[in-house]
């Protein structure tokens, strides 16, 4: 509501000054016609000629061409404030079409006025947007304004004098003239004043307004940050909680059964080596039956990725989805040749590049990450780099401590390098697809 008066009040200025410079133009072309109109009723044009520098060329037509280039500069505005209100070369281009205007408008009337220039500098205060071209069009402005001034060019120049044409009349009418005049440019240049002051508290309020939006950005960012970290740990906790009962379930339930088979065998191994066999074979079963609800437990862990696709399609997958989501790049780079390990090695793989490209992101604010693969004698080498922030202490948070907790499991080693950008560097053994049976 503030900014919708302030921005009002700015334009009723702004059509104020317009219609000021209308006023002064206008009267001034139309003052000059009619005094030499006088002038030649009263047969003193030779007396009159005799006493002053310079004469006006065609005063009619000073009156037509003056309110031509009025209009067109009420175009000019017209056209940038209604039409084309964020098109930044249309503006550029009528804020020139605006000076050139103005100044033909001072040529006309002999340098006499001015002050229609500080029109041009509203505008340019009010539309220019880039930097460099407000800077050079109110320098354009100012020097205009003050290179334009009739005392000074009429010292190297023959120029007619409005003071001239005043002189003309009797006392008393010089000094209605002479304040209407002053009154004209004292007017333009308190209401010009009012129109930067007004200006200058809009923008004031509007920095104000961001200030607080950012604040106010700022706490629900942090507000979010920990609710993620909250939900972030509620799903954990709940998914360790899950897979710990099925877990008991299944294996009280097998060890159960394992512990009560190998009591029988314990019983009838003196006396019937047959039947001790048979409930031998019958705990094997058992066995293998709970090893793979166990398998089928832990599974339901592993990224649906790699369910449906191999662990170097997973990740290119992965890194495909990121850079068409995120404004970052992310490049995959693997050289080693028909990835082939174990389950629990791709998904610590998997998990730690996960990770990688979210730390990268998320803290680092990083636009381009590198994620490496290859193989140096038994091991795997994993490094995932970005050109981020960075850190120069590296804190242990949640993404950090579940790479080392993965690549642990696996009897590997994970370094961590925040100097330049940050760098996740990862050894891994290579068990080659180890199996259970």
């Amino acid at each position: 509501m503030d900014t919708n008066m302030d921005n009002r009040r700015v334009r009723i200025l702004q059509l104020g000054i317009l219609a000021l410079n209308v006023v002064s133009v206008m009267g001034l072309s139309i003052f000059i016609y009619a005094t030499i109109e006088n002038i030649r009723r009263s047969y003193v044009a030779r007396e009159f000629l005799s006493g002053i520098q310079a004469i006006v060329w065609y005063p009619y037509w000073n009156i037509w061409l003056c309110a031509l280039l009025l209009a067109l500069l009420a175009g000019s505005m017209f056209v940038r404030d209604r039409l084309f209100p964020d098109n930044s070369k249309v503006i550029l281009f009528s804020l020139v079409a605006d000076f050139a205007i103005c100044f033909a408008i001072i040529i006309l009337l002999n340098f006499n006025y001015n002050g229609i220039l500080l029109l041009v500098f509203s505008n340019v205060i009010l539309y220019a947007k880039n930097g460099k071209s407000r800077y050079f069009l109110a320098a354009v402005a100012i020097g205009s304004f003050i290179l334009a001034d009739y005392e000074l060019l009429s010292i190297s120049c023959r120029l007619y004098s409005i003071q001239d044409y005043i002189s003309f009349y009797n006392a008393t009418t010089q000094q209605y003239l002479l304040s209407s005049y002053n009154i004209l440019v004292s007017l333009n240049v308190i209401m010009f004043v009012v129109y930067c002051v007004n200006i200058i508290n809009q923008q004031q309020g509007n920095l104000d307004e961001i200030h607080a939006l950012n604040e106010q950005l700022q706490d629900v960012n942090e507000q979010l940050q920990e609710y993620s970290v909250m939900a972030e740990k509620m799903a954990e906790t709940r998914e360790r909680n899950r897979l710990a009962r099925e877990i008991h379930d299944t294996l009280g339930h097998t060890l159960t059964g394992i512990a009560a088979g190998i009591d029988a065998c314990l019983a009838t191994i003196g006396t019937s080596p047959r039947q001790t066999k048979d409930q031998l074979e019958l705990i094997s079963k058992v066995t293998r039956d709970g090893i793979k609800e166990i398998r089928r437990s832990v599974s339901q862990l592993r990224p649906d990725a790699l369910e449906r696709f191999s662990l170097e399609y997973a990740i290119s997958k992965m890194v495909s989805d990121m850079n068409a989501v995120s404004g970052a790049r992310v490049y995959f780079d693997c050289q080693v040749k028909n990835l082939k390990f174990d389950e629990d090695e791709e998904n610590a793989i998997y998990r730690v590049i996960q990770e990688g490209i979210t730390n990268a992101l998320r803290h680092g604010h990083a636009s381009q990450i590198w994620i490496t693969i290859k193989k140096e004698d038994t091991d795997i080498l994993l490094q995932i780099r970005d050109n981020g922030i960075g850190c120069k202490e590296i804190k242990s948070g949640f993404g950090t401590k579940h790479m080392k907790e993965r690549i642990k499991m696996l009897s590997g080693v994970v370094t961590f390098d925040g100097s330049d950008g940050f760098t996740v560097n990862a050894r891994i053994p290579i068990r080659w697809g180890e199996t259970y049976d």
